[in-house]
């Protein structure tokens, strides 16, 4: 009875993967087939990321396995592919918060944010060790989120502050469209997470997502689309090391999931170009 017991268990596990699997197979195989009609794009691609924890852990150059962007690299195969992120960053500033490019450190810091990586990239384009992107993919909200108490005026409508989630997006963004007018910029909105409320994590998105339609970029909402979720990883950690950052598992899933977004927008821009022509 007890064996019979254990393999009506093991069965039902398994049935519940097939479906990841199968998700996950034809996800891969919706990339690769994409992937067939851009490879000339893809040669002059030059693609940057910034953000926080989850993009940090993928590494610089975007070849570790425990990070989104080495699965996205993989997928998408562009030109170049490097990252800015720093665990621990917020789109947020503080009082304090100063342009630094120098500081390094891997937790909550007043320079620690985003504007300082956008500032780091800036640097590295006019000193000729970047490429000047055509890619630039910015993912964070977590640590916003997450450290409310640090960051008090974080859910504040004042658009004019950096002080405010949806001041730093607006600046941030603009500073890039300054400085790299022929760049795609992608927000990615932060996936959920059990160390802080889903509540936030969708209000968060919800701030993201709306200062990037008002700017005319894309959005990504990972906290929807994404395969995390923070009630499972409540009941048993799947896609995620500790709740917050990603395993393999969940950073290949999630790393397929945004280079199939930019690449279905590829496709629909082409396809608008041909149109246009008749």
């Amino acid at each position: 009875m007890v064996l019979c017991s254990v393999f009506r268990t093991f069965a039902a596990q398994k049935q519940k993967e097939v479906p990841y699997r199968m998700k996950r197979t034809l996800l891969t195989l919706l990339v690769t087939f994409m992937l067939l009609g851009f490879s000339h794009a893809q040669e002059s691609m030059h693609v940057v990321l910034l953000g926080d924890s989850n993009t940090f852990i993928g590494g610089d150059s975007c070849n570790v396995a425990r990070g989104w962007n080495k699965w996205f690299r993989d997928a998408l195969q562009p030109a170049t592919c490097r990252s800015y992120a720093r665990s621990g960053a917020t789109w947020t500033h503080t009082p304090k918060t100063v342009r630094d490019t120098e500081e390094y450190t891997e937790v909550l810091s007043d320079n620690n944010v985003i504007y300082n990586q956008v500032c780091r990239l800036l640097e590295a384009a006019v000193a000729g060790e970047q490429e000047r992107p055509t890619l630039i993919i910015i993912m964070a909200g977590t640590n916003d989120a997450w450290f409310i108490d640090r960051r008090p005026q974080v859910f504040s409508n004042d658009i004019s502050s950096p002080l405010t989630l949806a001041g730093a997006v607006y600046y941030d963004c603009q500073l890039l469209r300054e400085a790299f007018s022929e760049a795609r910029i992608v927000l990615l909105t932060p996936m959920q997470a059990t160390k802080t409320s889903l509540k936030r994590i969708r209000r968060t998105g919800d701030i993201i997502e709306a200062c990037g339609t008002q700017m005319g970029l894309e959005v990504v909402r990972l906290d929807r689309e994404g395969c995390v979720s923070r009630k499972q990883e409540l009941r048993k950690k799947t896609n995620t090391i500790d709740g917050v950052h990603t395993n393999e598992r969940g950073a290949q899933c999630i790393g397929q999931l945004v280079a199939e977004k930019i690449l279905s927008k590829c496709k629909l821009d082409s396809e608008l170009a041909r149109l246009s022509t008749y």
